[in-house]
């Protein structure tokens, strides 16, 4: 799969990258805000987008709406250090498929990846 990452965090991004990349996929394009995330996803056309939900500027949040109101169809997995059920419930209202609380550990990200491809093949 074709992947968006967006974290304001280098770490994170790299962190969850080297998950991905293990797992055959490609990082196509990064963003550090929600907004830098929608031009990316504009640009990129991604198969899955990963989104920090706490980002400066355009937070994540934002972002997801920004990106769902473009395309209905996106996948995006709302990622937060917060585990709370408010954050998660208001993740999946803006259209979130998934939530994935840091730290990563890759059996939940390989998890929701398989979920991902579950989906996109009906």
């Amino acid at each position: 799969m074709k992947i968006l990452l967006a974290d304001d965090s280098m770490f994170m991004r790299k962190l969850l990258a080297g998950i991905l990349l293990k797992n055959g996929h490609t990082v196509v394009a990064e963003a550090t805000n929600g907004q830098e995330a929608f031009d990316q996803y504009k640009r990129y056309k991604p198969d899955l987008v990963f989104m920090d939900m706490n980002m400066a500027v355009v937070n994540g949040l934002e972002g997801v709406k920004l990106i769902k109101a473009y395309d209905p169809k996106a996948m995006i997995i709302m990622c937060s250090s917060m585990g709370q059920e408010c954050y998660r419930m208001d993740s999946y209202i803006a259209g979130a498929f998934d939530y994935i609380v840091k730290p990563f550990q890759a059996s939940r990200i390989q998890e929701v990846l398989s979920r991902v491809k579950s989906m996109s093949v009906m």
